[in-house]
């Protein structure tokens, strides 16, 4: 057991010893980027020539990119090798996808990089997602580090994450950090797999990868300007059209300049201006907001936004808060429904004991947002028939529906 450092004092007699993981290594050193036609060519068909499922990642900028795209796309495959691939100068990627259609690919928090990859032609027939099984497993942290840690007993070091993957050349470290994020997740996928069958859990499974899979592109948000970071200092109809007319007028800037909305003028500037209202535009140019970058660059551009909003007739004003299709929030409904309250409460209550007793996050046993919805008004006669179809209705898979449906007809009654 390695010595406590001396400030630190004595361990307890029953501390768990200090154990410091090996780390992970590359397999064959770090790749070179395929970034051009005739090196994707090697790439599919070494990738084609492996065995067993595929390991997928992609790495974006949105941070400093407007959009996310995929600016490096990473490969590994059991007797195929890692292949790092640039899909800005391979072009289309989808005889990728076409070779390797047979095969299930390996990603992490899939959700978050299926519509990247579907934008440069790689769309999987079948997927397993490593975070979603940890999650269907119980596993308390499941972020792919923690994972790595717990599950293969390996160090795997992070923090490129956020980086802005559109440069070029990409530095070595970069390249190592994207070439680890595959070539763990097979090893990764034998063990989640493994334990899902051993749980009983695999049909689950395969009906959450199924759902993640197919899941269809979100609709356009309405009003996405009211996102904007710090609304809740603006005040007023009119310091919201300031709002609009500003967060609109950026993201036109942002897209025709491909560079992330956030730095083309922040939100905390967006707010400022909206929340004080310049009364000129040298009185804009005098706030520390828009005193440097962008924000400055273009100020004519930002001062004729407030003109334009300012001027607004009343019945263009946007209104203070979106008309809701859904019940009110959850912390309301004791003041505006106390029965939907305590029906609510007891369903969710019912839920935590059966998520407990299957080891799943109860976020995962069911939609939060379906559960409440079905609670403010259900639909009569409640039993677990009308409960199930209500369910079903609002996305839950059939696992799901199986194991909550008479738990909430029961908890509601």
């Amino acid at each position: 057991m390695p010595t406590p450092p001396e400030d630190v004092g004595e361990l307890p007699a029953d501390a768990p010893p200090t154990v410091t993981l090996p780390a992970v290594e590359l397999l064959a050193g770090i790749p070179g980027v395929v970034a051009d036609p005739s090196g994707l060519s090697r790439a599919v068909t070494s990738l084609a020539a492996g065995s067993g499922p595929v390991a997928v990642d992609a790495e974006r900028a949105s941070g400093f990119k407007y959009g996310q795209r995929a600016y490096l796309v990473q490969f590994y495959r059991r007797g195929g090798g890692t292949w790092l691939i640039d899909p800005i100068t391979c072009g289309g990627l989808d005889v990728l996808a076409e070779r390797l259609a047979d095969a299930p690919w390996i990603l992490h928090a899939a959700s978050q990089d299926l519509p990247c990859l579907r934008e440069v032609g790689l769309v999987p027939t079948r997927i397993f997602d490593t975070e979603l099984a940890a999650r269907l497993l119980g596993r308390e942290r499941v972020g792919l580090a923690p994972l790595v840690d717990s599950e293969l007993g390996m160090h795997l070091a992070k923090g490129h994450g956020a980086a802005d993957w559109s440069r070029r050349p990409l530095p070595d470290d970069w390249l190592r950090y994207a070439a680890l994020d595959v070539e763990v997740l097979v090893d990764l996928y034998d063990v989640l797999a493994a334990d899902l069958v051993r749980a009983g859990k695999d049909e689950w499974a395969a009906q959450e990868f199924d759902a993640v899979l197919h899941q269809p592109p979100p609709l356009p948000r309405r009003d996405p300007w009211r996102r904007t970071s710090g609304m809740h200092r603006v005040r007023g109809r009119r310091a919201l059209a300031l709002v609009r007319a500003l967060w609109e007028s950026r993201e036109d800037l942002a897209r025709r300049m491909d560079v992330s909305p956030g730095r083309v003028l922040p939100d905390a500037a967006i707010v400022a201006a909206s929340a004080n209202a310049p009364a000129s535009r040298e009185a804009l140019a005098a706030m520390p907001e828009f005193t440097k970058g962008h924000a400055a660059r273009h100020l004519d551009r930002w001062w004729a936004c407030i003109q334009a909003a300012r001027v607004l007739p009343d019945e263009a004003l946007p209104l203070p808060a979106l008309p809701s299709d859904g019940p009110p929030p959850a912390r309301l409904w004791r003041d505006r429904d106390p029965a939907a309250a305590d029906r609510l409460a007891r369903v969710r209550a019912a839920l935590g004991a059966v998520a407990e007793s299957h080891m799943i996050p109860v976020e995962n046993l069911v939609p939060p947002d379906a559960v409440r919805r079905w609670a403010w008004n259900p639909p009569e006669p409640v039993d677990a028939d009308s409960v199930g179809q209500a369910l079903h209705e609002a996305g839950a898979r059939p696992w799901q529906v199986a194991l909550c449906a008479e738990t909430i007809a029961a908890a509601a009654t």
